[in-house]
């Protein structure tokens, strides 16, 4: 093959191995920014899937405050009806309030009157025996009376008490409320974040196919691109542009050569030999 054939086959190799040089580099280049996209992809799965752990946590600890509160809520509740049994059943029992004339302080009053009425004024024997009659059923009445005011007591009690239970489990209701919102609130601020990362795992994915595919047209274009080179340097070695490499193999080779003489001028003058113009040449080459 003539030098000019051989001159323009390689000028054509070299521009077509530029080329593809700069079709790889290229592809390279676009592998590298699909390998920041995924890692950017990756690190907001990563925070949102650290934001999931920590909704769930506290969602599960929502629910779980929810279901204890329930659990207070029916205990009350059944507080509140014992105590309205109880109130009911004593109500029952209890009679009517009588009027202030007839309090316990008033019977109490009356009968305090009637009976210094008797030590201190004089009465016939009937007079008095009706009077003692009254004293005794006023003391009768003053008795159902006490007795009827205890009950009244319980009553006011009893009821006090289940407005206390009442107030407890409305606040009670309103904790279960308050608490039930949040929960539900962590829970679909967790789904919304479970479907971005479903999302992003597909970004990823389809990424990941992207990266595999220049690798695999790098790799495709490799094998020509190296055969390519391996047939330029072929022509370069035709054309001789290897000579520079045969200068610098000489090179080296006079070198080495040069060492073992100096070498042996050095042996010479340590023991005492007389040097040649070539020795001192030599010797002049190391300055």
């Amino acid at each position: 093959m003539q030098k000019e054939e051989l001159v323009s086959k390689a000028e054509k190799l070299k521009e077509e191995i530029k080329q593809e040089r700069d079709n790889l580099n290229t592809i390279n280049e676009e592998k590298e920014k699909l390998f920041e996209q995924r890692k950017t992809i990756g690190k907001q799965i990563s925070e949102h899937l650290r934001k999931i752990k920590e909704l769930r946590q506290e969602r599960d600890k929502l629910t779980s405050e929810v279901k204890n509160s329930k659990e207070e809520r029916s205990k009350l509740a059944k507080n509140i009806h014992q105590k309205i049994d109880v109130y009911k059943e004593t109500a029952k029992d209890s009679k009517p309030e009588e009027n202030r004339q007839k309090s316990p302080g008033f019977l109490k009053r009356e009968i305090e009157r009637l009976e210094h009425h008797i030590e201190t004024s004089g009465l016939s024997f009937d007079k008095e025996q009706k009077i003692m009659k009254q004293i005794k059923e006023l003391k009768k009445e003053l008795k159902e009376t006490e007795k009827t005011t205890g009950q009244h007591g319980n009553l006011r009690e009893i009821n006090k008490e289940i407005k206390t239970l009442k107030k407890q489990a409305d606040e009670t209701h309103r904790n279960i409320q308050s608490q039930a919102e949040q929960s539900q609130a962590k829970h679909e601020e967790l789904i919304e974040l479970r479907k971005k990362v479903d999302e992003l795992k597909k970004q990823e994915d389809d990424l990941n196919k992207q990266i595999e595919e220049k690798k695999k047209r790098i790799q495709e274009k490799l094998k020509p691109f190296d055969e390519k080179n391996k047939q330029l340097r072929e022509y370069k070695k035709q054309l001789g542009e290897e000579i520079e490499e045969q200068k610098e193999r000489k090179s080296q080779k006079q070198k080495k050569k040069l060492a073992e003489l100096q070498k042996e001028v050095e042996e010479k003058i340590k023991t005492g030999q007389k040097l040649t113009t070539d020795d001192l040449l030599i010797m002049q080459s190391t300055d």
